[in-house]
């Protein structure tokens, strides 16, 4: 990968549109822009209508075009946008124009890490824009917006300054003459020390919050066979996605869905019933159920009238909280116990209602205060784990600051790793991979 390239890409979606755009990154594209547009003089950042034409003279598209000078474009070097009809023939035929003038196809997330190297942006910022692009619901935009202009490269940023300068001080207590240095250097050290541990580890605390946020809760239906998981399944979904039969044992695999319950992306998945049987797929089904149980943010614990006590007893031992308890065919029962959970029937839709306001209340308790902190992804989370243990080693050193100042430098190494200030090849193309050819 040559930085000194010029590069091109489709930034806009792929396929049949009305419009394409197509970002071009390099040094020098003053004159190339003013071929393309046939004018000497212009003005960075204006639209201009132009016959795009080949080397030929032969007219490829009308487009309109405009020129970023550096540095004050994405990339931080002169960029150009040609905005061309989105027929993939015409899209074709400027990419092979722009061939011909010496540039190559960008790889993806070549026009970041332009970025990322031209002081344009951090890591960080970097993994917001890959949350953006992924986005599915409001929530998932707001949440990754945030992160991509700098909200939470302003905490990283802080972190790394704080124990950068713990470090020095905890040096300098070593080197310089008590009266040198302000008064108690080195309890105030351990106490910013600490303050910064509890920090991270507050951070750490809400990763599978901000997963759940980035990734999207994963709600998960389970219970015996035969109790109308599917039915459920299929009334929230909105459609018949699950086979639906009195046959037990019917579903013998996941069957999942995306659903947007207030902004949040919900992964809402149907699974095979639990029971004992000597059918190997069904087996493997309901294995498979236990793994979603494993992963799952909220349960829904699905029951008939008929099974509640029974059921009750052998489903506590399976499953993490929060839970929320289904009794279905509500349409059946005699008897309502409306402590142990929400009746329902999927048949009529009565109660289902409820069920949703429950469904959502639980989303929130997960969800809410998340947007305070930072959006940690697995990257993030592993060097954030490793600052912490830093900071956790140099408390543990006490008034030995040789030591507490190795550990705390170590600390803010593993920040700078996060932001980029201090990179390796594979922290880089692990980031940027992340992100589409236009960006």
């Amino acid at each position: 990968m040559n930085n000194n390239d010029i590069i091109f890409a489709l930034s806009s979606g792929h396929g049949k549109s009305g419009v394409a755009v197509i970002r071009i990154s390099g040094d020098g594209l003053h004159n190339i822009f003013s071929d393309f547009i046939k004018k000497i003089d212009f003005q960075p950042r204006h639209a201009y209508f132009c016959n795009l034409c080949d080397n030929s003279g032969d007219l490829i598209d009308q487009c309109l075009a405009m020129y970023f000078s550096a540095p004050y474009s994405f990339t931080g070097t002169d960029v150009i946008e040609l905005h061309t009809h989105g027929a993939p023939a015409t899209i074709n035929a400027v990419f092979e124009f722009l061939k011909s003038l010496g540039m190559r196809m960008a790889m993806p997330g070549e026009f970041s890490r332009r970025a990322f190297y031209n002081n344009k942006m951090d890591l960080a910022d970097v993994d917001g824009l890959a949350a953006l692009l992924d986005a599915q619901t409001d929530k998932q935009r707001q949440f990754a917006l945030k992160s991509m202009m700098g909200h939470d490269s302003d905490i990283y940023n802080s972190w790394r300054e704080q124990m950068v300068e713990i470090s020095a001080f905890a040096a300098a207590v070593l080197d310089y003459n008590s009266d040198d240095l302000p008064v108690n250097i080195g309890e105030t050290i351990v106490t910013r020390t600490r303050r910064l541990y509890a920090e991270i580890s507050n951070a750490l605390a809400k990763y599978k919050t901000a997963r759940a946020i980035r990734g999207g809760i994963n709600v998960v239906l389970c219970g015996q066979t035969n109790v109308g998981k599917s039915s459920i399944f299929n009334y929230l979904v909105g459609t018949n996605r699950a086979i639906v039969s009195d046959i037990a044992g019917t579903t013998r695999d996941v069957v999942s869905a995306n659903l947007d319950i207030d902004g949040y992306l919900v992964n809402l998945a149907d699974t095979a019933g639990i029971r004992e049987t000597d059918d190997e797929i069904e087996s493997i089904g309901i294995e498979r159920t236990k793994n979603e149980i494993e992963n799952a943010d909220i349960i829904l614990n699905v029951y008939t009238p008929e099974n509640i006590p029974q059921w009750r007893t052998d489903y506590s031992r399976i499953g993490p909280n929060p839970n929320i308890n289904i009794v279905n065919k509500s349409d059946t029962a005699t008897d309502f116990d409306s402590e142990f959970g929400v009746y329902v029937s999927a048949k009529t839709g009565d109660g289902m209602q409820q069920l949703l306001d429950l469904l959502r209340a639980k989303i929130h308790e997960i969800t809410d205060g998340a947007e305070a902190g930072v959006a940690i992804n697995a990257r993030t989370q592993a060097l954030l784990e490793q600052a912490r243990y830093e900071l956790g080693a140099a408390i543990d050193a006490g008034d030995n600051f040789d030591i507490f100042a190795e550990h705390t430098r170590r600390a803010a190494d593993a920040v700078g790793k996060i932001l980029g200030t201090i990179t390796a090849t594979e922290v880089l193309d692990k980031t940027f991979s992340q992100l589409c050819l236009g960006k």
